[in-house]
């Protein structure tokens, strides 16, 4: 197939076009920097229409990821890349004859703060979803559903904590605040929480532009929920951090959050900051998805359990923090 790329640059985009590469796909990628792999390549903006659509021209399927990812920020921001940018996916898709576009949503689009206890896809609501990033991408996961037909094929895709190698979002945030002795546990830590293993992410996506299924969003996750307190002190042992460190009760880390976010907003900060109230909720709820009809629909099955993936990721850290014969190594 020839299949478009957007944000190759993050850990799952790339991932997702190297697969595709390695299968024989011709793969073009549109992202703002130089992806580095060896595929077409269109530099700009997701919320661009015409650097889109010059990117969807002659594609058999787009497998859309460009997103603003973060829990700051103004509404404009994730508006203009998660609604806007989708739409200017769609229209492209729509002009030049694509047959099959694969969205990357996320759980997040469907939860209003209480616990995921083994549910399915359930409905995006923009209207309960917490925070600008669910919203926005809660907006875009109903436009991209209404706009399946015969001659477009959608199917939206949730990957949930998506972790491994190389991650700067979710294990590196984790790491740069245990190393800092900044990472208590919230509330009891027993929370059972489940995450996606990025190779069983990308093999779930690769599978999602092969199926023979569309009009519908799917779940992906690796199906083995753990406690919060063992989840993240894995990580940390993986990295050779320290673990978690003490315990704040979940009123307090809400009320806590919530003066955060105050405090970043007033000073228009766009760190990320140390405490939010969608932190605290992620942290202190459980969030586990029933994958029995996402296995069945997309015939896939992860093939790297948390163990293994533990592992992969130790590996990673000590290969990062040997400079080896040339004194560095490129992460």
């Amino acid at each position: 197939m020839r299949v478009l790329v957007t944000g190759a640059t993050g850990m799952l985009g790339r991932g997702v076009a190297s697969a595709l590469l390695r299968r024989g796909d011709e793969v073009t990628v549109l992202q703002r920097r130089p992806s580095g792999l060896a595929c077409g390549e269109v530099l700009g903006d997701v919320a661009d229409s015409a650097v889109v659509a010059h990117a969807a021209a002659r594609q058999d399927a787009v497998v859309h990821l460009a997103a603003k990812v973060d829990v700051v920020g103004r509404w404009a921001d994730y508006a203009r890349v998660n609604i806007e940018g989708t739409r200017a996916v769609l229209e492209a898709c729509r002009a030049g004859g694509v047959g099959r576009l694969v969205h990357v949503s996320s759980p997040a689009v469907a939860h209003a703060g209480n616990p995921l206890v083994g549910v399915g896809a359930e409905p995006a609501d923009p209207q309960r979803a917490r925070g600008h990033y669910a919203r926005s991408k809660a907006v875009a996961e109903l436009e991209v559903l209404a706009a399946d037909s015969q001659r477009l094929a959608v199917l939206c895709i949730r990957p949930h904590l998506v972790w491994g190698p190389g991650d700067t979002q979710l294990v590196a945030r984790i790491v740069s605040r245990a190393r800092a002795g900044r990472l208590p546990l919230i509330g009891s830590g027993a929370a059972l929480i489940d995450t996606t293993y990025v190779s069983n992410a990308v093999d779930a996506l690769v599978a999602a532009l092969d199926a023979d299924l569309h009009g519908e969003a799917l779940v992906v996750s690796n199906g083995e929920p753990r406690p919060v307190a063992e989840i993240l002190s894995r990580l940390c042992a993986a990295a050779g951090a320290p673990l978690p460190r003490g315990r704040l009760p979940v009123a307090s880390a809400r009320l806590a959050g919530a003066g955060v976010e105050a405090a970043w907003a007033l000073l228009d900060r766009r760190d990320a900051p140390p405490l939010t109230r969608f932190l605290v909720e992620q942290l202190s709820t459980a969030h586990w998805f029933d994958q029995r009809r996402t296995r069945q629909a997309l015939a896939w099955t992860p093939q790297v359990g948390l163990e293994q993936g533990f592992a992969e990721l130790a590996s990673w850290y000590t290969a990062d923090s040997d400079p080896g014969p040339s004194g560095s190594r490129d992460a």
